[in-house]
């Protein structure tokens, strides 16, 4: 009963170790975070002059409190995209007591892939959003109304463009994962390569006016980003492939 007893309160030490671990890195993003926010608020207008310098027409806000959506929407968003690697660096430490060496070593390369992607995505969103989409829309005036562009509109429209393509940017990234923890593989992605297709063009519609070229123009780099998936999962598959067989023949 004693040896259960102190293996009850050895687990139990080691639960509120990790879970004081877990909220010591949560403190660490979160004060990361604050302090990225702190600093977009004062630089928000360059931030802000940034998204708006390409446009051919005036934003206006319709009420007083607008002015501070306008602070706190740049902020965050800042704030966000700096905060994104602090917080996969400390998802990392914090797993890294359990993985081996060879894991530790194959994992970290996926923290500054995670980020550099995902800016990538917002990138490339938002010059499809600003080369291709606003021009589309705008061309549907044709001067029949008065147009009044609001910036609470205009930034929902545009972060419902960038962000898909932040998240579908990570696909690389998450397929090598799941390679490597033989969730997925090659053979499998190339199997349902023409789902992917349809899902992709799906998203791509969905984010985009119902213009056919411009579906077209977005759906194309989406499906090469499954491609070179495709390719990535493949190299993954292979190196996992030769240390399984190195392992079995030192064994």
């Amino acid at each position: 009963m004693s040896g259960e007893k102190q293996y009850d309160d050895e687990k139990e030490m080691n639960l509120v170790g990790h879970l004081s671990e877990l909220r010591n890195r949560l403190i660490v993003t979160a004060v990361i975070f604050i302090a990225l926010f702190f600093i977009g608020f004062v630089y928000v207008k360059d931030i802000y002059h940034f998204f708006v310098k390409d446009l051919g027409f005036t934003l206006n806000i319709t009420g007083l409190t607008d002015t501070v959506s306008v602070y706190i929407t740049m902020a965050g968003l800042v704030a966000i995209i700096g905060t994104l690697p602090v917080l996969c660096l400390q998802i990392w430490l914090f797993i890294r007591p359990g993985l081996t060496k060879q894991e530790q070593k194959a994992s970290l390369p996926y923290i500054p892939a995670v980020f550099l992607l995902f800016v990538a995505g917002l990138t490339f969103g938002y010059i499809v959003f600003i080369e291709l989409i606003v021009p589309f829309l705008l061309s549907l005036n044709e001067g029949m109304f008065n147009e009044i562009f609001t910036y609470d509109r205009y930034f929902k429209l545009l972060f419902r463009v960038i962000v898909p393509f932040a998240v579908l940017f990570e696909i690389p990234v998450i397929t090598m994962f799941l390679t490597s923890l033989g969730i997925l593989t090659p053979a499998f992605m190339r199997k349902t390569r023409k789902y992917a297709y349809l899902i992709l063009a799906i998203v791509g519609a969905a984010i985009t006016p119902p213009d056919f070229v411009l579906q077209i123009v977005v759906a194309i780099p989406l499906i090469l980003l499954y491609e070179i998936s495709i390719y990535l999962s493949g190299i993954v598959y292979r190196r996992k492939l030769k240390k399984h067989q190195e392992f079995m023949e030192n064994d």
